[in-house]
């Protein structure tokens, strides 16, 4: 009875490939109804959160045939037959638990009426990305290696969730494969995540951040960057000013998460920020606060996060909003504005001007399933001839952790 209850909750996620390339349409209501069949109407036994090593094994892995006729424990449907495989499902779903994730609200997510919407077109990866129509998680097609580090690197991942709540690592909610059989024989491999920038507030400015610099701009002019532009290195124009207690949390969470990282053979990472501008113009144009910031309650007191004179008055309206304030989001904080010299040649950090803007900060550590293979070592070697070695972003995992966390603690600060 276990097995099936597993297979269930993450056999509805079928319906993701009504939107995914060559991966026919399959019968969104039927699958509801099963869903809320077998899996609401008779839950799974509570797992407990020590997992046994044999959940972990790489042959653990959970296959379900969809016949067009339909089975017992799948609906009929117009397409080809195909092949429904869930990886590590007991760690997954125990990883959901972890993660405060009812399993209902979870199916309702990924396979409710609303369609999945495509975020962009396939970078140099080749992966596709969507979002669900509440925001809250992201599924991305991935290549068969990538698959490999996830699973092999699982449980450490696993138990650094376990030990640090407030890590900034990706949230991993499942990961599945769709196998057409016949003669198309046709692999989708794809995992779910959670969407770091869900939030009422509006994002501004977003960063991809991974502290070097060949290649690491946009090359877009001011007047073309909009709000859904991923900006990087050399883009960046910000420093990031947090109050004390949250900066040291910070960098204590940012040590331990690259640590883990480096461990697991893990490089070109990246720190995703989302930047929300609390005063921003009718024109879109931001303003400076003027550099002043009001604490509330009593400025000797550490463990209280200084946040300016409206935030006070938004958290006495709207007490909730300071449970909602957690490492990396919703956080209250100031950014300064930074310019580089133009007789620096790619200079990677700005000169702080002084001028101050009052915002709303989300971060987290993303793209974390790169391990440095050959195909890494070989580009490595191949740029290190034509540029500077430590401009590059494909290096060794020890020297890329050096780097990402020696660059990070330079754009993110305590602030005074």
């Amino acid at each position: 009875m276990l097995g099936i209850n597993i297979q269930m909750n993450d056999t509805c996620l079928v319906s993701y490939f009504s939107l995914l390339p060559c991966i026919c349409h399959f019968n969104l209501y039927k699958l509801l109804e099963l869903f809320y069949r077998h899996s609401v109407g008779r839950p799974a036994p509570a797992a407990s959160l020590d997992l046994k090593p044999s959940a972990f094994d790489p042959k653990e892995k959970v296959w379900t045939r969809f016949p067009p006729e339909g089975s017992k424990y799948t609906p009929p449907h117009p397409s080809c037959d195909f092949r429904w495989k869930d990886y590590c499902p007991v760690v997954f779903r125990t990883l959901r638990k972890l993660f405060n994730v009812d399993s209902a609200d979870y199916m309702l997510s990924i396979c409710g009426n609303d369609a999945l919407r495509e975020l962009s077109s396939p970078g140099k990866s080749g992966s596709f990305f969507y979002l669900t129509d509440d925001d809250r998680y992201m599924i991305k097609t991935m290549k068969k290696a990538e698959v490999k580090v996830l699973i092999k690197m699982l449980p450490a991942y696993y138990n650094h969730f376990r030990a640090h709540e407030n890590t900034l690592l990706t949230k991993y909610y499942g990961l599945h494969c769709v196998k057409l059989t016949g003669t198309a024989q046709k692999k989708v491999r794809f995992i779910i995540m959670g969407n770091l920038f869900r939030s009422e507030y509006t994002i501004h400015r977003r960063f991809d951040l991974k502290g070097s610099s060949l290649g690491r701009t946009t090359d877009k002019p001011e007047a073309e960057i909009s709000e859904t532009t991923i900006l990087k290195d050399l883009d960046l124009n910000f420093i990031f000013r947090l109050q004390k207690s949250r900066f040291q949390e910070f960098c204590r969470q940012v040590d331990r998460d690259c640590e883990l990282l480096e461990q697991e053979g893990i490089m070109d990472y990246s720190l995703l920020v989302g930047i929300h501008f609390k005063d921003i113009s009718h024109d879109g144009d931001i303003i400076p606060s003027g550099g002043s910031q009001t604490p509330c309650g009593d400025s000797e007191n550490e463990g209280t996060p200084h946040l300016t004179r409206k935030d006070t008055d938004q958290l006495l309206l709207d007490p909730a909003r300071w449970a909602s304030i957690v490492l990396g989001v919703n956080m209250p904080a100031r950014v300064e504005r930074t310019v580089r010299r133009n007789d620096i040649e790619l200079q990677l950090i700005g000169e702080p001007i002084g001028e101050f803007y009052e915002v709303v900060l989300f971060f987290g550590i993303i793209d974390i399933l790169q391990d440095y293979d050959i195909s890494k070592k070989l580009e490595h070697a191949y740029k290190s001839i034509q540029y500077d070695p430590t401009s590059i972003s494909a290096v060794d995992p020890r020297q890329y952790s050096r780097r990402f966390r020696d660059f990070i603690f330079r754009i993110f600060t305590e602030d005074s």
